[in-house]
């Protein structure tokens, strides 16, 4: 039997589209969601994989982004290539990461996609 996953391309936009240069493409950067993980891909730059019972809190984003790709700072990241259409996700207990193949923890991901409405429904918190 298989695993129904719903997939949530990163968005792109405007310029930031030519990081396709650099391989980060809509084809292979996405969040995946399914009963049991969430995947975060942004091409070779960011990866991780996550329990989908750590997912404590999922909202809409509007703080000021500064920047496009995969970047962050003790537990927070930011995975892009849009500064609108920002979902953020608390995690607990944290997860861990790979950007640009180094381990990193991650407690709090900001991620830009293209239909933000259905990530936080599909992320959702779990009730016990």
């Amino acid at each position: 039997m298989s695993q129904e996953i719903q997939r949530f391309p990163i968005r792109f936009t405007g310029a930031n589209k030519a990081m396709a240069v650099l391989g980060l493409t809509q084809g292979n950067s996405y969040v995946d969601v399914s009963a049991t993980d969430v995947v975060v891909r942004l091409g070779w730059a960011f990866r991780a994989t996550v329990p989908r019972s750590s997912v404590q809190s999922v909202a809409p984003d509007h703080d000021r982004v500064w920047g496009w790709g995969a970047h962050g700072w003790n537990g927070r990241w930011l995975v892009n290539g849009s500064s609108s259409r920002i979902v953020r996700v608390e995690l607990r207990p944290e997860g861990r990461a790979r950007v640009a193949g180094f381990p990193v923890s991650l407690r709090e991901l900001r991620v830009s996609v293209d239909d933000p409405t259905g990530l936080e429904a599909a992320l959702a918190p779990i009730e016990a």
